[in-house]
This record gives C-alpha cells, sequence and structure tokens, in this order.
C-alpha cells in the first residue's frame, strides 16, 4: 500500500451497490417503457419498481452514511472541476432519493400495484390522478436521462483520473487501495 486513504468498507459496499441497481434501473426502465404490453413487459416493470423501492432506503443510508463518515478529500485539482465534482456527487445523491419518490408517485396516482418482488405491497401516496399520473411518469423519464447522463460523467470522470491523472482516485474506492 502506498499510504494514499482509501474509502471504507462500508462506503465502497454502499457504492457498488448503489450503483449495481442504477445501472440496471435505467436499461430496465428504458426496455420496459419501449416495449409492447406483454407479460414480460409487467414482470420488466414489477422488477423496475421492486429494485427502485430498494434505491430508495440505500440511498437514504449512504447518504446518513456520507454525514457521519465524511468522503476522502479530492485530490488537487482546477476549482472548476471540484465544482464539477461535488456538484456531481450531490446531484446524484438528490436524484437518487427523488427519483424513486416520483416513481412511487406516478405509479400510485396511475393506481398500479408497487409489488416488492412478490413478497409485500406499497401503499399508494397519492389518490388516483391519470393526468398527474403522466405528467409524474415524464418527470420520472426526465430525472431518469438526467441521472444516466450524471452517471456518464461520474464513470467519465473516475477513468480521466485513473487512465490521464494517474492518480489514487478510482482504486481507493474500487480496491480500497
Amino acid at each position: 500500500m502506498d499510504g494514499t486513504p482509501a474509502y471504507t468498507p462500508v462506503a465502497r459496499t454502499l457504492h457498488w451497490l448503489t450503483a449495481v441497481l442504477v445501472l440496471g434501473l435505467i436499461p430496465v426502465g428504458i426496455i420496459m417503457h419501449n416495449m409492447e404490453a406483454s407479460p414480460l413487459q409487467d414482470r420488466l416493470y414489477n422488477l423496475h419498481r421492486s429494485t427502485g423501492t430498494v434505491l430508495l432506503p440505500l440511498a437514504i443510508i449512504r447518504l446518513l452514511y456520507r454525514w457521519t463518515h465524511p468522503p476522502l478529500p479530492l485530490p488537487d485539482m482546477p476549482a472548476l472541476q471540484r465544482f464539477a465534482a461535488e456538484s456531481t456527487h450531490w446531484g446524484l445523491y438528490a436524484l437518487l432519493i427523488v427519483q424513486p419518490i416520483v416513481g412511487w408517485a406516478a405509479t400510485s396516482a396511475y393506481r398500479a400495484p408497487i409489488i416488492i418482488y412478490g413478497l409485500f405491497e406499497l401503499p399508494p401516496i397519492l389518490p388516483v390522478n391519470q393526468p398527474l399520473a403522466e405528467r409524474l411518469f415524464g418527470v420520472h423519464r426526465w430525472l431518469g436521462i438526467l441521472m444516466a447522463l450524471m452517471v456518464c460523467a461520474h464513470v467519465g470522470a473516475a477513468l480521466f483520473h485513473h487512465f490521464v491523472n494517474r492518480d489514487r482516485v478510482l482504486m481507493r474506492m474500487v480496491s480500497g487501495r
């Protein structure tokens, strides 16, 4: 080890679990939205709702962990890059919390059930209102696009640090070293 500080195992686990869920939710959301009505589409909607529901408490746990265990300092970088890094991180945290809530609200107003992996059903949080549901689904879609773009920026920045700057930013989240 070179003495470079690393993220804790808890921080790394929360990060990578969130990454796997988000990287699964985005393509499933796109596919299910663009396919013909079918039993497969219903299964994908149920999977998307279930996974989004798991993502919400996970994001809250991550945020609480971050507040109680401050992240590692960013390396020296220009002010604009530091602003972009911090904005992207906080933007992703906000989306990880807001996006599932908007999806839950939209699905509630549409009055589709949210059955979590076949185990239990979430209660609706809004009364039936089809016009509102359609608007909320539109917001959910645009937030999903924004999340995908922010994830790309986050991954791109990590790869830039690794391959261009040749610093330890990526590896301290990957391996802890």
